[in-house]
């Protein structure tokens, strides 16, 4: 039994967090330092920063501010975007990083999933897949922050990053990111039951009940959110919150 995390995830671009719908319409947050200096405070399991310009446009990771953001990171923190390279994996690894969220770039090849096992450890490698249904209740894998169809199968491809060594899955479902209307049970469930490794839930949470639930029927390990985590009340007004008492509530 894996021990279950409640992690926000905050998606960066350029030097600020903004946050999407369905991947689209990125609305300014404010600055990821600060963000998670405030999370570090309010004790959190673990922390998601992804960059979701790099990979679409080939940028390299922003290392000046991942390794500002990790400063303020006194909980495991995972970084993704723009990973390519055993070299960059190392040097966010120095910049303070404890895990790094492969998605893109497995798709081409799964030898920086291996050469990072390998060197960290499966525990230091995650493989993101980011899923979108079709109109006939299909789900495809999508690259690039979610502009790139791929024609690979889903548990196909979940089964390749295994066995190249990653430590955990961590699964996006486009079609709910930032509603904050629950999870995709459905599709976190057949994963969950198919693979030997933690997967992680994340793409519409909006309250402690879809935390819970994935957990519960999905059969996740560990959620992640954004919009709960940035957004507060029915206006959705911007506030970092985050309470331990609140979300470390009974999963068993």
């Amino acid at each position: 039994m894996y021990q279950t995390r409640v992690m926000p995830c905050l998606l960066i671009r350029g030097n600020g967090i903004v946050k999407t719908r369905k991947f689209k319409d990125a609305v300014y947050i404010g600055d990821p330092v600060n963000a998670v200096r405030i999370f570090s405070d309010k004790e959190v399991d673990e922390i998601v920063v992804l960059d979701i310009d790099a990979s679409k446009k080939g940028f390299e990771p922003n290392y000046d501010l991942i390794a500002e953001i990790a400063g303020e990171a006194f909980m495991p923190m995972a970084y993704g975007g723009g990973i390519r390279t055993i070299d960059q994996v190392k040097r966010l690894i120095r910049s303070g990083v404890e895990k790094v969220v492969i998605n893109t770039a497995s798709i081409e090849s799964v030898d920086i999933i291996t050469q990072v096992a390998k060197i960290f450890g499966s525990q230091a490698v995650v493989g993101a897949v980011d899923v979108k249904k079709t109109l006939f209740g299909a789900y495809r894998v999508m690259v690039s922050s979610g502009t790139k169809e791929t024609r690979l199968n889903l548990y196909e491809h979940i089964n390749r990053l295994i066995e190249a060594g990653v430590g955990e899955i961590f699964v996006n479902n486009i079609d709910r990111d930032g509603l904050m209307t629950g999870y995709d049970l459905p599709l976190l469930k057949s994963i969950s039951e198919k693979v030997n490794v933690p997967v992680v839930a994340c793409g519409g949470a909006g309250n402690t009940e879809h935390l819970v639930m994935a957990i519960k029927e999905g059969g996740a390990s560990a959620v992640a959110a954004g919009s709960m985590f940035v957004f507060h009340g029915k206006h959705k007004a911007v506030l970092i919150n985050y309470s331990k008492e609140l979300v470390s509530c009974n999963f068993k």
